[in-house]
C-alpha cells in the first residue's frame, strides 16, 4: 500500500504540472489561433496549418499599431478612443480593459515596482505592486499616498490599498518572481535565493 501511495504522489508531483501546463498552453494557443483562424481557414481549406490564425493576428495588431502612429489614421483612432470614453457603460468597460493592458505593456506599465507594505499594529508585511503614484489626481487629500495592489494567494484576485508613501518600501525583486511568490503562498521561494533583506 505504501508503495502505491508513494508512487502515486510522485506521479502527481511529476506529471500533473506538466499536463496542466501543456493543457493551458494548448487552450491559449487555440483561443488566439481561432480569433482570425476561423476567417482565413476557408481560403486555405485542407492546407490550413494551426498557427496561421495567430500569425495573422500578430500581423494585424502590428499594422494597426503602425497606423496609430500615422497622422490621418492616428487622428481617426484617437477620435474613436474619445468616442468610446464618452459613451456611458461602454466607457467603463473600455477604460478598464485599456488601463489593464497598459499596466502590463508599454512605457507606462504598472507592476514594475515591487514593494513591502507593513500591516498596521501587526509587524507583518505583505508583497505588493505600485500601480499608481498619482493618486492625488482624483483625490487631493491623498497626495502623499500611492496605490498598491496586493495579489491574493492561489487565485487571480487582489485588493488595492491606498498607502502613505513613507509606509511603502520598494525592494529589489523582479515582478515575475514576486507574483510567483505570492500566488504560490511563498512555496516558490524554496527554489529561489529568497526575498531581499530589509
Amino acid at each position: 500500500m505504501k508503495f502505491f501511495v508513494k508512487n502515486f504522489i510522485n506521479g502527481v508531483i511529476t506529471f500533473v504540472p506538466i499536463i496542466l501546463a501543456i493543457y493551458v498552453c494548448y487552450k491559449v494557443f487555440a483561443f488566439f489561433d481561432g480569433l482570425l483562424g476561423s476567417y482565413v481557414r476557408p481560403y486555405f481549406k485542407d492546407d490550413y496549418i494551426p498557427g496561421i490564425g495567430i500569425l495573422c493576428t500578430i500581423i494585424l495588431i502590428t499594422v494597426l499599431g503602425w497606423l496609430s502612429t500615422q497622422y490621418i489614421s492616428g487622428k481617426i483612432i484617437r477620435l474613436v478612443d474619445r468616442l468610446l470614453e464618452s459613451i456611458p457603460l461602454i466607457k467603463t468597460v473600455y477604460s478598464v480593459i485599456k488601463d489593464t493592458i497598459t499596466s502590463f505593456v508599454g512605457e507606462k506599465r504598472s507592476f514594475s515596482k515591487v514593494v513591502l507594505v507593513e500591516l498596521p499594529n501587526t509587524g507583518m508585511k505583505c508583497i505588493g505592486f505600485i500601480t499608481s503614484e498619482e493618486v492625488a489626481n482624483w483625490l487631493n487629500p491623498l497626495q502623499d499616498h500611492v496605490a498598491v495592489y496586493i495579489p491574493q494567494t492561489f487565485q487571480v484576485a487582489g485588493i488595492t490599498f491606498l498607502v502613505p508613501k513613507e509606509q511603502v518600501e520598494v525592494i529589489d525583486m523582479k515582478p515575475e518572481e514576486a507574483m510567483k511568490f505570492v500566488l504560490s503562498g511563498g512555496m516558490a521561494s524554496s527554489k529561489k535565493k529568497g526575498l531581499p533583506e530589509t
